[in-house]
Parts: C-alpha cells; sequence; structure tokens
C-alpha cells in the first residue's frame, strides 16, 4: 500500500455533499468519491498512525478494515429518531488490549467538513469495567496515579475529559471521597477539536495526531491497566 501523503480535499467535498443529500441515491452515485477519497486515504493513515503510534503503546491494534479501525459509515437506524442512512463524519480507532475493541482503552479520530477531533479513553464502560473503575478511583494505589495524570494532562493544552454520567455517588462508596466526581462516570476520556488543520492535507497529519496522542498517552495507558486487572 502507498505511503500516507495526506488526505485529499476531495474528502471534505464529499462528507460537506453527504451532509447535505444524506439519501442512499447520493451515495450511490458517488461512491466512487467514497472509495478513492475517503477509504484508501483512511487505510493508509489507519497503518502509518498505528506504526508511531506503537511507540508510546507497543500492543496497539491498527487495522485498515470496517468495523475494526474504521468505523461503517452506514448508521443504525433501528433504534433512533433520525433516519439518514450515512454518518457525515470519517471515525477511526486505534486500540490496545484483547477485550472486544469498544471495550478497551484507544486513540480516536473524528473528522468532518468543519472539524477535527482526537480522543483517548474509554468512551463507555461495559458493565464488567464499571466496577473495576470505581474500586481502582478510590484504592490508595491506583486513585492517586489517575488524578495525576489527569492534572498533568490539563496543563499542556486544550483537553477536556468527559464520561461523566451519572448524579449521585454510587452505592457504597464515600459520597465525601476525595475522587467521588470521577465515581460520576461511566466513562472515561480526554480529547481536543479544532477547526480542520492545514496538516491534514499532508503527511505532516501523522505528526499533528501524534504529539497530542502522546500528550493523552498517560490517562490511556491507566486505564489499559485498569482493564487488565478486570481480567
Amino acid at each position: 500500500m502507498e505511503e500516507f501523503n495526506g488526505f485529499p480535499r476531495e474528502l471534505i467535498a464529499f462528507y460537506r455533499g453527504l451532509r447535505e443529500n444524506n439519501s442512499k441515491s447520493w451515495f450511490d452515485t458517488h461512491r466512487r468519491d467514497f472509495d478513492n477519497f475517503v477509504m484508501e486515504p483512511a487505510r493508509r493513515f489507519v497503518i502509518a498512525m498505528g506504526e508511531r503510534l506503537r511507540s508510546i503503546s507497543p500492543e496497539i491494534h491498527s487495522d485498515p478494515r470496517i468495523n475494526k479501525s474504521i468505523f461503517k459509515i452506514h448508521r443504525d437506524v433501528r433504534f433512533s429518531r433520525i433516519k439518514t442512512p450515512f454518518k457525515t463524519h470519517l471515525a477511526l480507532w486505534f486500540w490496545e488490549g484483547q477485550r472486544k475493541r469498544m471495550e478497551c482503552s484507544g486513540y480516536y479520530f473524528h473528522l468532518d467538513p468543519d472539524s477535527l477531533m482526537l480522543g483517548a479513553g474509554i468512551y463507555r464502560f461495559p458493565p464488567n469495567l464499571l466496577g473495576e473503575f470505581r474500586d481502582s478511583v478510590v484504592h490508595p494505589k491506583y486513585g492517586p496515579p489517575l488524578v495525576k495524570v489527569m492534572d498533568e494532562i490539563s496543563k499542556r493544552d486544550s483537553y477536556t475529559f468527559g464520561g461523566m454520567h451519572y448524579k449521585r455517588t454510587p452505592r457504597g462508596y464515600d459520597p465525601e471521597h476525595e475522587n467521588a466526581d470521577l465515581l460520576l462516570h461511566n466513562g472515561l476520556y480526554v480529547g481536543m477539536e479544532s477547526a480542520v488543520p492545514d496538516e491534514l492535507y499532508s503527511s505532516k497529519l501523522l505528526d499533528y495526531c501524534y504529539r497530542r496522542y502522546s500528550d493523552m498517552a498517560p490517562l490511556h495507558r491507566w486505564l489499559v491497566a485498569m482493564v487488565e486487572r478486570a481480567g
């Protein structure tokens, strides 16, 4: 496969058109554009970014297939009020661990016509990880390093943390614990969002993403270790 030299500007044009004409007939007419301007460079990016990420996360999975590192473009509309058939963004996922890919911590890439979002962590803990996370948050050995990691990341750039979901401290945990706010999470991740950078259109995108993923890596590593403890 060819080296990654950036995404073509036609990718942005494709997603703008899809956003304005989100229908099967429009997509079928522009299927060649999707294959050439989205999927081909996305595969090259997944391979190249995976190689870079292994220097900070040696066991990272970067699999350039749909439903692996490349999220499918078709939306699941069965239980959604919004019935448009296609996602109007490109989403990529690099995960680390032996569980199902979305049960592992990983690095996320999200591109739409107006912005690029990068993130790391676990968007939502499955039930068999939520208890381990809560126990780790209040554990005298595992809790303090998490707080330190989050403080350090917060100082580096305009990163924000997400995953807070609950309004009350879960039963069995001390609401006065110094890390009680983290007990309100059902996921934990860090991210940043910006306008589409000029680097998108060249190989410099690899450096752009790598620097930000490196900043986020300490949280990712904490979560990887937590998942491993859960077995």
